[in-house]
């Protein structure tokens, strides 16, 4: 036991000192003000409906309106539900919304006697439903379908563009896979080839594929990712809906030339996370980027088509990284 006598004329020096040291360890370990708290509660998701042109479309929201914005597009035959993991983890940081084109997920399927399944059209949809929410400025996050929808989106309303990431969303004909060749035969021969077109887009095999190319790991894969898209893919009046806008795909490839110039033009911020076992969309057309925009950040992830499917925690962390990088 330590009976050395208390220094009464020390003591109030030593409490001047370890007020100190307490106060400069509070200021040290304080968050940084502005700074993300990634490790804050996750925000709630919401899901959502809202009337475009006599149509309830569905889109899912999270994340407080003041910050930085990202409008998430997907792709075929997916929904918003892609996006649902990586929008939790941004979250706290981000606003973001994402949309299900008419007939797509939980929006409503038109017949195409009440609803023309063009791409221009779902744009045109798109951008009514930023005007409804009042979202005007955002990043483009564009996964397949998505890159010919905001692309679309971007030309029309530049002003709103704050950014661009692709992730397996296709703008140069260098990233046209093989089975590319098929579709084009379609095209020029819609009458005799529509049936055997929509039966594989549509079958349990095709749907399946799309998500694990040609990547060996296949047991990495949630086999309810295809089953869901599956059932979606094989509701009452899916088959002309999907035709319609397999129809149309080629209008998009026509607009390369347009979107590429706009690219060089206006010189977004531009991420782009790639897939390389996509069959669909090569590697070509991560690369291709680099001919308009020579400064994006280009990433090849071993991954598919749908890379969340398998490398969320990178697709999350490049975004993350990116966004940071946006001027405010």
């Amino acid at each position: 036991m330590n009976n050395k006598p208390i220094n009464v004329a020390e003591t109030p020096q030593k409490l001047a000192s370890l007020t100190s040291a307490i106060a400069l360890a509070v200021i040290l370990t304080a968050p940084v003000a502005n700074a993300a708290d990634v490790s804050a509660p996750t925000p709630q998701m919401t899901y959502r409906t809202i009337e475009i042109d006599g149509s309830k479309i569905a889109y899912r929201e999270i994340g407080p309106h003041d910050k930085p914005a990202i409008l998430l597009l997907h792709g075929v035959p997916s929904s918003s539900r892609m996006y649902d993991d990586l929008m939790r983890r941004l979250g706290n940081e981000y606003h973001l919304v994402a949309p299900d084109y008419p007939g797509f997920g939980n929006s409503e399927a038109p017949s195409p006697q009440d609803y023309t399944y063009t791409f221009d059209h779902l744009a045109e949809t798109i951008i009514k439903l930023t005007d409804a929410l009042k979202l005007d400025r955002y990043v483009l996050f564009m996964q397949d379908y998505g890159a010919p929808v905001g692309m679309r989106v971007a030309t029309t309303r530049p002003q709103s563009v704050i950014g661009t990431i692709f992730q397996n969303g296709n703008v140069y004909e260098e990233g046209l896979g093989p089975m590319w060749e098929k579709r084009k035969a379609f095209w020029n021969n819609r009458g005799e080839l529509q049936a055997e077109v929509v039966k594989q887009h549509q079958s349990l095999a095709v749907t399946r594929a799309r998500h694990l190319g040609t990547d060996p790991d296949i047991e990495a894969y949630n086999p309810d990712l295809w089953m869901d898209e599956y059932a979606y893919l094989n509701r009452p009046g899916q088959d002309q809906i999907q035709s319609d806008l397999i129809f149309d795909y080629q209008n998009n490839i026509a607009a390369y030339p347009i979107w590429q110039s706009w690219l060089r033009e206006h010189r977004p911020l531009t991420l782009v996370m790639w897939g390389k076992y996509d069959p669909a969309f090569t590697v070509a057309g991560a690369d291709a980027f680099k001919k308009d925009l020579p400064e994006a950040d280009i990433h090849i992830l071993d991954a598919g088509h749908f890379a969340m499917d398998t490398k969320l925690d990178e697709v999350a962390s490049f975004t993350r990284a990116y966004m940071a990088r946006l001027p405010r």
